[in-house]
């Protein structure tokens, strides 16, 4: 992050007066990343204003650089809502910067109880939104109680809304379990693992993420799994290409390697729900038929 940000902060701090005032609804929540303000918003309802910093389906979220208006919208929250470990420290360093004794704050990574150096791409593991939506709830309900009923009534219809994405992971795990599948990045990993996939190149993928060079014999590894069709999948990051990695996805389609493309940020005008079976549903065509 450059320090211009930081200066933009103080300067948005010093003109601000609102976190000086009273709690009053709509609640202000900020969330990091648009799956976490979906899932806000429908827990929230109407009680609830959330603005969402990534949603741009066509913006590599690691290299998003906080503006005025992100600046702007995090002062005047109650709650924020983020990921944590390291997938988006501009929020982080925002608070350090920025503390204020109203504002509430919810770290997904945090209540998955992972740390530095685990896969950020939390939502995708099957565990975390009823984790985070529970204690969203919770924390909704803490802080307007006279809407205490609503909430909880909403995190019951979210959580039993999550249950055919728990048969769809079921259903490909029985049918599917053991079957290897690569990816350009470890985007789906946590989601490839609830399936019972066993996932190659793992290496590869790290540091790719990291944007780091991997090196010739993880590509070579990569290669030759695609040329061989020892991987039945490539998941591959529609959000963030480089030369290697499209060249990698030419190699699968030449080699007949089915591709699932899979993103960083929820597609616009859906829902969580809507675009994890989406995801499960192209995975399962993928290797039911071959074509993704």
């Amino acid at each position: 992050m450059r320090l211009s940000f930081l200066v933009t902060v103080a300067l948005v701090l010093v003109s601000t007066s609102v976190l000086a005032q009273s709690l009053s609804h709509p609640l202000p929540i900020v969330a990091a990343e648009n799956f976490y303000g979906d899932v806000a918003q429908q827990l929230g309802g109407d009680n609830v204003e959330v603005t969402s910093i990534l949603s741009n389906p066509n913006q590599d979220p690691h290299l998003f650089e906080a503006s005025t208006s992100t600046a702007r919208a995090l002062v005047e929250s109650k709650l924020v809502i983020y990921n944590g470990i390291g997938y988006d420290p501009w929020v982080a360093k925002f608070l350090t910067a920025s503390q204020s004794e109203g504002r509430k704050v919810i770290v997904a990574a945090a209540l998955m109880r992972r740390k530095p150096g685990d896969n950020p791409h939390l939502w995708y593991d099957p565990a975390t939104m009823p984790t985070f939506a529970k204690a969203l709830s919770a924390e909704l309900s803490a802080s307007d109680p006279d809407h205490r009923a609503d909430y909880e009534r909403r995190l019951a219809s979210f959580l039993a809304s999550l249950q055919p994405i728990t048969v769809k992971i079921d259903a490909i795990r029985q049918k599917y379990a053991k079957t290897a599948v690569t990816a350009t990045e470890p985007v789906f990993n946590y989601m490839a693992e609830a399936l019972g996939f066993t996932i190659r190149n793992r290496p590869f993928q790290i540091a790719v993420m990291n944007d780091t060079e991997p090196s010739a014999r993880e590509i070579a590894s990569f290669e030759r799994d695609l040329k061989t069709q020892s991987v039945k999948i490539l998941f591959y990051n529609s959000q963030t290409t480089d030369n290697l990695t499209a060249r990698l996805k030419k190699l699968a389609r030449d080699s007949k390697v089915p591709i699932v493309g899979v993103t960083e940020t929820e597609p616009p005008g859906t829902t969580f729900q809507q675009w994890m079976m989406e995801e499960l549903d192209a995975t399962e065509r993928a290797l039911s038929n071959g074509n993704p």
